[in-house]
């Protein structure tokens, strides 16, 4: 096999500074999670960079495809390693240009010698190992300063590593690096792509839906399942809450006028999400709201919600239109899933002219009337715990978490 191991740029994570390598033995774990079904991978982290040694084909097939979704990671190479003598170098580096002997393409030859004791200089390096590519492959062409491949010899004190490609990864920090938080996860568009933001920036998740039978479908549940499964591909398990709500949805409606339904509706969510969160341990809660976007999402809307805790509640979409949710929602695979035509309870009981600046005196006050403290203590209690990815799911999904 050409390809010995994988190297992994950091990006994002060499800005830090004595907390470095925390971070970095966290990518370690993550790698070695995400990539548990092919047994047990020999990584080496150094300081700026990560090593991922390669068994086999099949192993190698698995990382490319898999590690650009794996957040901290700035970039990554596949790379082929030889003895440290002239003649092994050029011939490695012909092997991996005949990869391109059908195109016509420029190159470049970029030569990293931290090995000094190496007796050619760095531009004797270039010499020969470029002359010897033109010399063999009439396709081949020097561009130094644009080149469609830029193969970069590295001489280090116990081998030469050659490589041709930088693939992009996902960027980030690792998950798990900051923290755990609790996703507001409904059945649309916008929720799992905060969840996904939300990763991205190291914080893991757990999940919590709202789920109102028979007023919504088996198949709303399903497709909330699989959207947290979805998220799971990023690098983290991910439990699923869910909260029975037809009680106290039927209550509210009961309670409160029209226009104000969905903002009490709103309110008694987050109060349930506050109390599971607490349980849990996480530091906040995350929502996939986006300012101005519906009428429980204006300012008066969002801050007659906020009142209810004094809890963190972070809203990575705040600033984002309609079509830069989906177009991320489209790059991460949860878009198909999303607009499968099954409702969730935020769609039950709306209001023809729900109200866009509701007065929160108001809307304490038609709350104040019926004591809804026994009914979220019994929705949380009786609440359903999912684990994802699937195959960890575990039979006591109705036991409260630890």
């Amino acid at each position: 096999m050409l390809w010995k191991e994988i190297l992994i740029r950091y990006g994002e994570l060499t800005t830090k500074g004595r907390n470095r390598k925390d971070f970095i033995q966290q990518l370690k774990r993550n790698i070695k999670y995400i990539f548990s079904d092919l047994g047990s991978l020999t990584i080496r982290a150094e300081r700026d960079r990560m090593h991922i040694e390669l068994n086999n084909e099949e192993q190698f097939e698995v990382l490319m495809e898999k590690l650009p979704r794996v957040f901290g990671i700035q970039s990554f190479s596949p790379v082929a390693i030889c003895e440290k003598d002239m003649g092994s170098i050029q011939q490695l580096a012909q092997k991996i240009m005949d990869r391109y002997k059908d195109q016509q393409i420029t190159f470049k030859v970029e030569v990293h010698r931290s090995d000094k004791s190496f007796p050619y200089q760095t531009y004797d390096i270039q010499k020969a190992v470029g002359g010897y590519l033109l010399k063999n492959n009439p396709n081949l062409s020097v561009d130094v300063k644009n080149p469609d491949v830029e193969l970069r010899v590295e001489i280090r004190k116990e081998a030469a590593y050659l490589m041709s490609e930088v693939i992009y990864g996902a960027g980030g920090m690792p998950v798990g690096s900051n923290g755990k938080t609790l996703l507001l996860l409904s059945g649309g568009i916008d929720s799992p792509v905060a969840g996904y933001l939300m990763m991205k920036r190291g914080v893991r998740i757990d999940a919590i839906h709202f789920y109102s039978p028979p007023y919504t479908s088996e198949q709303s549940l399903q497709k909330v399942k699989d959207l947290a499964n979805e998220l799971t591909k990023f690098g983290s398990t991910i439990r699923l809450h869910v909260i029975p709500f037809t009680e106290l949805q039927v209550l509210i409606k009961d309670t409160v006028p029209p226009e104000m339904l969905m903002t009490t509706t709103r309110r008694i969510m987050m109060k349930i999400a506050d109390k599971v969160r607490e349980e849990i341990g996480a530091l906040a809660l995350v929502t996939g709201e986006s300012l101005g976007q519906v009428a429980s999402q204006t300012l008066e809307s969002l801050t007659a919600i906020n009142a209810v805790t004094n809890t963190p509640i972070l809203r990575p979409l705040i600033s984002f239109d309609k079509l830069e949710i989906i177009k991320i929602a489209q790059q991460i695979g949860t878009y198909e899933i999303s607009i499968k035509p099954y409702e969730d309870c935020c769609t039950i009981f709306t209001p023809a002219n729900p109200k866009t600046k509701p007065k929160i005196e108001r809307v304490v006050h038609f709350e104040s009337q019926t004591d809804f403290d026994e009914y979220i203590e019994r929705a949380v209690k009786n609440r359903e715990i999912y684990t994802f990815p699937e195959k960890q799911q575990t039979a006591d999904k109705f036991k409260h978490l630890l």
